[in-house]
Order: C-alpha cells, then sequence, then structure tokens
C-alpha cells in the first residue's frame, strides 16, 4: 500500500483552550489513485492532509509514504521527505508575486534531481503563452494552473491538494479538475484532494468522509464520472 495512515491523532492547544482536532484516523490509499477527504469546516481534513504532508506534528499514530515513516522524523529528514515526495496545492495559490510563471515554477524544479520536462509541463497546463506573465496579470484559473505547476514539476508521487477549486467559479473549476484528472491519468500521481465540493467525490477513486476527527464513511467508487461530465460544480 502507498500511503498507509494508522490511529493518527492530533490536538492543539492547552487547558481550557485544548482542543483534539484528530482523534485516531485510519486509512489506506494505493498508489496511482484520487482520494477525496470530505468533511465540514472543523472536521479534521486539513490537518489530516497537514499531518501526512508533515507540516503538522501528530500527538501519536503512524503515516507511512511508499514504506517511509513520517512520525518523528527530524526536521532535516522531514524537509527531504517534502522535496522528494510531495507536491502541494493550496485554495490560495502562494505565488510569489514578483516573479513570472516561469519562475515560480522553477523554484520547485530547482529542488528536485528529477524534474519533469518544463516545455510539456507549460503546455500540458495551457501555461505556455503566460509563462512570462507575473500573476497579478493572470486570472484566477491561470493562477492555480501555475500553482500546480509548480507542485508538478518536481515530479512528485503524492499531490496534495487543499480545497484546489475554492476560489474558483464553476467553469474554471470543472477545468482544473479535468487538469487533475490528465495529471493522475498521464504521470500516475496519487492525490489527496480536500474539498467542500460534493460533486468532486464522482470522479475519484476513493472517498473518505471525516466527522469530529474520525472517519464516518470510507468507500471505494466503482462508477467514476468523468471530470467533465460532473455536475453542481
Amino acid at each position: 500500500m502507498y500511503l498507509e495512515v494508522k490511529d493518527v491523532k492530533k490536538s492543539y492547544g492547552k487547558d481550557d483552550s485544548y482542543i483534539q482536532v484528530l482523534k485516531g484516523i485510519s486509512t489506506e490509499v494505493k498508489q496511482g489513485q484520487m482520494c477525496v477527504i470530505q468533511g465540514t469546516s472543523g472536521s479534521g481534513k486539513s490537518t489530516l492532509l497537514n499531518c501526512i504532508g508533515g507540516l503538522d506534528n501528530m500527538d501519536s499514530g503512524s503515516v507511512k509514504v511508499d514504506g517511509q515513516e513520517i512520525s518523528g522524523l527530524r526536521p532535516a529528514k522531514l524537509a527531504d521527505y517534502r522535496r522528494d515526495h510531495l507536491g502541494f496545492i493550496f485554495q490560495f495559490y502562494n505565488l510569489v508575486p514578483n516573479l513570472t510563471v516561469r519562475e515560480n515554477i522553477q523554484v520547485c524544479e530547482y529542488l528536485s534531481k528529477q524534474p519533469l520536462d518544463m516545455t510539456e509541463l507549460l503546455e500540458t497546463l495551457g501555461l505556455a503563452e503566460h509563462q512570462n506573465k507575473f500573476p497579478s496579470q493572470l486570472s484566477g484559473g491561470q493562477q492555480q494552473r501555475c500553482a500546480i505547476a509548480r507542485a508538478l514539476i518536481k515530479n512528485p508521487k503524492l499531490l496534495l491538494c487543499d480545497e484546489p477549486t475554492g476560489a474558483l467559479d464553476s467553469g474554471t473549476s470543472r477545468d482544473i479538475l479535468i487538469l487533475l484528472e490528465e495529471i493522475n491519468q498521464k504521470y500516475g500521481t496519487t492525490m489527496l484532494i480536500v474539498t467542500h465540493n460534493n460533486a468532486i467525490k464522482d470522479m475519484v477513486h476513493k472517498v473518505l468522509v471525516v466527522k469530529d476527527g474520525l472517519i464516518t464513511k470510507e468507500y471505494e467508487n466503482h462508477t467514476r464520472v468523468p471530470a467533465a461530465e460532473l455536475e453542481d460544480l
């Protein structure tokens, strides 16, 4: 199994401000699967993503990615794990404003020993004609495409997406989801997608529903709908 999560617990604060966000999460995701994590605000889904990505330390439990245990890694080893295995896509694009599209992507290209081909990636994501523009000259969808390209240039095995369509209109959201689907098919990238959008569950291989820090529903999707055919985005 590519991703193995076992009894992960995570809390914040102390005394009166103490809150347990994850109360014992366990799940598995196969290599090459697209997996959606659904839940209301405060359910723990983004915290789960951050624990898998090494951005948050777990209180207890185990996360293994491609056989490597993440829990307890020293900061330098954790940085190596994020560099070598992961790509991150956030709702708010976090682009460097004074760098062009191409330069924003190159920031992560330099981190990889085996980056994807820049020209091919720009073409795949529809950014070739925008590569010399600055973020302020792009639409929201184009900025998200740039953020996706920046995450993908490292050729990550695992792509972590936190509300990747949350700031986009329905038409642009569909375009981004079609793009993620194409990336999954072309590169075999394993994807975890945190979302409020109920329609996205229909296009992925696996669905996790998180409520109050626990997985309340988990199932494989055997009747997947292509992203282009999703309704009510």
